[in-house]
């Protein structure tokens, strides 16, 4: 890292998701988060972003502090500093983006995850599924498409549901199959997608109470702009389920505070006396 006299820092937090890549850049008072499609080269997305951020702000990419790569791509990042697991970082970043909270839950392209939290940040205790498709962004992008609808719109259409349908399968082929089922039997899709939000907030709910998850909880990751299962995730829990604004950019957030953490640490060595 390189220390500019009389030049405030700014770092970066780079999060090369397996679907998206988001980009954050912090000087200690402000952030400026942005994101863009992972593509077939998630490696050059990433590079392509921060290059763009980093303009945006006004400087080179190589004027930066430092730069932590986290997510399902972080060791492909060869430009950055360091590489720190996307469970700290979205520990890290959701202790900052929501006050109060102590549990996350992040849901993935490709993932999902119940993560415990103290108060700074910090992880007590986390759970992981990276071996199934249920539960994740996926799941609900290959429900959305059988449906013939767009994964943005699924919360809107669950909201105007009256009832939800019963999804007995978790397994994505199978849920499909079970979704098309449904639709040739007459079920509407507000019922159907009511049913899918119950299914997958099921799933993830067990999954979190490994966890022993306490409130307020914090909804991360691609889903976290989806209300209707915001709402099934609460009920589920029996906790209080936020989605801050920022919520999609809490792992690039961590990061770029752990860049921030080393960078400040790096400055105060090199201003003491002999350092």
């Amino acid at each position: 890292m390189k220390q500019k006299q009389g030049v405030a820092l700014v770092v970066a937090g780079v999060d090369a998701g397996s679907t998206a890549i988001k980009v954050t850049l912090y000087d200690g008072r402000r952030l400026l988060n942005r994101m863009a499609p992972a593509g077939w080269n998630p490696k050059e997305a990433a590079a392509a972003l921060l290059q763009k951020t980093a303009v945006e702000w006004e400087m080179e990419p190589t004027a930066l502090d430092g730069i932590v790569g986290t997510g399902y791509g972080r060791n492909g990042l060869s430009f950055v500093t360091r590489s720190v697991t996307e469970i700290t970082c979205h520990g890290r970043g959701s202790a900052y983006l929501q006050q109060g909270c102590r549990t996350v839950i992040d849901i993935g392209g490709q993932d999902a995850k119940a993560i415990r939290i103290d108060e700074q940040g910090r992880v007590v205790d986390f759970v992981m599924n990276d071996k199934c498709a249920a539960g994740t962004g996926r799941f609900l992008q290959t429900m959305a498409q059988a449906l013939d609808l767009d994964v943005a719109e699924l919360s809107e259409v669950a909201l105007a549901a009256t009832e939800a349908c019963t999804i007995n399968a978790m397994c994505t082929v199978f849920a499909e199959s079970e979704v098309i089922g449904l639709l040739n039997r007459g079920c509407s899709r507000p019922a159907i997608v009511a049913g899918l939000h119950r299914s997958v907030a099921n799933r993830v709910g067990a999954m979190a109470a490994r966890v022993s998850p306490i409130g307020p909880v914090t909804l991360t990751g691609g889903v976290a702009v989806n209300d209707h299962l915001r709402q099934e995730l609460a009920r589920n829990l029996g906790l209080p389920v936020h989605s801050p604004a920022a919520a999609v950019f809490a792992g690039s957030t961590g990061a770029a505070l752990i860049a921030w953490d080393m960078a400040t640490a790096e400055s105060g060595k090199r201003t003491m006396p002999g350092g």
